[in-house]
């Protein structure tokens, strides 16, 4: 069985060296899995929601597609693509956030924090709050269900979305499927092996601390800042303690088994920080060198990049574009034309249901009516000396040939062969009764398979 994964990197900074082990690296791994079936893109309309600087989010835009193209992304393999390149995402948000439930997107974790930092420094608890913010959850289950994704890579701290999304996605599956499960039901992947890598000051690696070790800068940049990496005080000589030593945390991210039980006996003996320090610098050289030389050659490119992404776009709106006319299909968003079509093909369904019910008077005389579903009777036959002759004036009615059809004051009768065989009930007025004329036509009709 294929599984769809999913993944998305918010374009707006530079990627890091936490973001390449946590992210990139281990979805890269997964998409070469022969019954993967991978997305991963930009998530570009995610960046708005934190960046108001144009030219930031453009760059950054430019730099995560060259990051994950240099690392080894085959996108012959996988869809690569870009958030905004898909104008059918927008839309299903919206449909989506009609159908979320405020009472949900109060409790989206992003928000909350939002409001209690509000009330804590005295302001208006939603000061500073936009839409964006606070409906980030259902631009995000819009991401992954689109592509109907059995799979999403987070971090613990993004679980909470992807079970919004499954929220999301039943409420819209009960309200408008009929039966049908348009989304499947997401599941949260949390790789326990894969690396949260701490920065240069112990505290998670991450932009907004400001720690990070950029991934593909130069050689002396990388080893500029694995030099401010904070350690203990112990001297050269001194036993190092590997479990709580932030530096062994992130060799270990890179090395081999073999590599990182040599450097942990190597700290334990007394290796000193600045000897550390530098076989971490050659194991990240050696294993970014040749990645980070493509790296460059990409961001010089852009108008190659740009072609990769829109192959990629074009890959994912196959998928995206018609599953959308589906939906929109579902909640009532369809054409005219297909209205008159489906306006027909319910009249056609109410015809094939309508039905002749035969019965025997007092006198011994056999008649029948023509019921609608509804139950509404569209013609009362007259007197037939048996029930042969009823059969067979119904059978000749069902035929498909013309009718014969009298209008008789605000009423009509039907006639086979110059004899008349059936009578309407009386109506308001003229046009009623010609309304009920052409049901009782649409109601013999043959049907069509």
């Amino acid at each position: 069985m294929t599984t769809r994964i999913l993944t998305g990197i918010t374009t707006t900074g530079t990627p890091h060296l936490g973001n390449y082990a946590g992210a990139i690296r281990p979805a890269i791994v997964a998409s070469q899995h022969s019954d993967a079936d991978s997305f991963y893109f930009l998530a570009d309309y995610h960046a708005l929601i934190k960046c108001d600087d144009p030219l930031r989010i453009q760059r950054s835009r430019l730099e995560i597609a060259a990051t994950w193209l240099a690392a080894g992304l085959d996108v012959n393999r996988v869809t690569f693509y870009r958030q905004s390149d898909i104008p059918e995402i927008p839309e299903l948000t919206w449909l989506l956030t009609c159908v979320a439930a405020k009472g949900l997107l109060n409790r989206a974790h992003a928000y909350k924090a939002s409001v209690d930092k509000n009330v804590e420094t005295g302001e208006d608890p939603d000061a500073g709050i936009t839409m964006g913010l606070y409906s980030y959850p259902v631009l995000m289950a819009a991401d992954i269900l689109m592509f109907n994704a059995h799979k999403v890579p987070v971090g613990r701290d993004q679980i909470q979305h992807v079970e919004m999304a499954r929220d999301i996605g039943q409420r819209f599956n009960h309200l408008f499927g009929q039966g049908k499960e348009f989304f499947v039901m997401p599941e949260a992947l949390i790789e326990e092996s894969v690396a949260t890598l701490p920065g240069l000051d112990g505290r998670k690696m991450s932009k907004s601390y400001d720690n990070t070790i950029p991934l593909f800068t130069s050689a002396k940049d990388m080893k500029e800042a694995i030099s401010r990496i904070v350690t203990d005080s112990r001297a050269p000589g001194e036993a190092k303690d590997p479990g709580t030593s932030h530096l062994f945390t992130l060799y270990q991210a890179f090395a081999t088994k073999a590599q990182a039980e040599e450097f942990r006996g190597e700290l334990l003996q007394g290796i000193g920080w600045g000897e550390a320090k530098q076989r971490l610098f050659q194991l990240l050289d050696t294993e970014l060198a040749e990645k980070r030389e493509r790296y460059h050659q990409l961001i010089a490119r852009p108008a190659d990049l740009e072609d990769l992404l829109q192959v990629g776009a074009q890959k994912a709106r196959k998928v995206a574009t018609p599953f959308l006319n589906e939906l929109r299909e579902a909640v009532g968003l369809r054409s005219f034309r297909e209205q008159v079509q489906v306006s027909s093909a319910a009249k056609k369904k109410t015809a094939k249901a309508a039905r002749f019910v035969s019965f025997r008077e007092d006198d011994g005389s056999f008649r029948f009516r023509l019921l609608a579903a509804d139950g509404e009777q569209l013609l009362l036959s007259r007197n037939f000396a048996d029930g042969k002759a009823a059969g067979a004036a119904t059978k000749q009615l069902q035929s498909g040939a013309a009718l014969d059809v009298r209008s008789e004051g605000n009423g009509f009768t039907v006639w086979l062969a110059d004899a008349c065989v059936g009578d309407s009930p009386e109506f308001a007025d003229a046009p009623a009764r010609d309304a009920a004329i052409e049901a009782l036509k649409l109601a013999l009709q043959p049907q069509q398979d």
